[in-house]
């Protein structure tokens, strides 16, 4: 897989059905660390995602790379009034 591939896979997957977000970051004091946030509409649009083609090639790039990975799970709720004074919109 070329550079340009690569760059194509979030394009990609951003345009499966359900995904709201897919985004890389990598924080600036741990360099060899890169942080995916994604997200989506529910859990059929993860599911189908984690069965696609595009997670088939994540999945070989992960392995000959040795790459490792730790998940979080957030779930986003409605923002509670008591926070406003702490968020900015």
């Amino acid at each position: 897989m070329n550079s340009s591939q690569m760059t194509q896979m979030p394009v990609k997957i951003r345009a499966e059905d359900g995904n709201l977000r897919y985004e890389y970051y990598q924080p600036l004091d741990f360099l060899e660390t890169v942080l995916l946030i994604d997200c989506w509409k529910n859990q059929a649009s993860i599911d189908a995602h984690h069965t696609s083609p595009m997670m088939q090639t994540i999945s070989e790039l992960r392995e000959k790379y040795d790459l490792h990975m730790a998940v979080e799970r957030y779930v986003s709720t409605e923002t509670i009034e008591s926070d406003d004074r702490f968020i900015r919109r």
